[in-house]
């Protein structure tokens, strides 16, 4: 039972990760994206694409047949695509060019998240906290002059700030104490 327990609390800790959930939702919002992203390729530029290519037939006829084609209909040359061996390489190009958008986009969105998250940091380092805002306001420091509060939040954060601890001494230094302590009893012991 206490394996169980153990489990569920484990699978607990790894589900509620900022990490796990964060792919998850990137999962999610990437599998709609995709599908914006290829609405976009097949409905708007293909099109165009395929207008500008309008002497060769455009991408659907971006192909070459390996051997002799399958007919469906000899007379009419109707080809059985199912049955021709064909490198089809107008879906390769549909391919590069959906891969190229959704990069181009990803790209696009994380730039733009990465300068809102430095943006919103930068703004942060100089913000004094709720304790620092009413020991400021005791101060007497308008707390509109945006200039005046982040000078007093520096001046107030050096002079709060914490003194670090001496070094600890070294194992040398240690035992050179331990040695002068043991020379100092030997002595007073000789002395008596």
């Amino acid at each position: 039972m206490s394996r169980i327990k153990k489990f569920f609390a484990d699978f607990k800790a790894f589900i509620s990760r900022g990490n796990v959930l964060d792919l998850a939702v990137g999962v999610i919002i990437g599998g709609a994206f995709s599908a914006i992203v290829t609405a976009l390729t097949n409905k708007i530029l293909m099109p165009l694409i395929n207008w500008a290519l309008a002497g060769a037939g455009g991408l659907e006829s971006a192909y070459t047949i390996l051997g002799e084609p399958a007919y469906l209909d000899e007379a009419k040359q109707v080809i059985d695509w199912s049955h021709t061996i064909y490198i089809d390489w107008g879906a390769f190009i549909t391919a590069i060019l959906d891969f190229l958008l959704i990069a181009l986009v990803l790209f696009i969105i994380l730039k733009v998240v990465m300068n809102a998250r430095n943006f919103a940091k930068k703004t942060a380092e100089g913000q004094p906290t709720k304790e620092e805002k009413k020991t400021l306001k005791e101060q007497g420091v308008n707390m509109h002059d945006r200039e005046a509060v982040k000078k007093a939040t520096l001046e107030l954060r050096e002079k709060t700030k914490e003194v670090p601890p001496p070094p600890k001494p070294t194992q040398e230094e240690l035992l050179t104490g331990i040695l002068e302590e043991l020379k100092k009893q030997n002595e007073t012991k000789s002395a008596k």
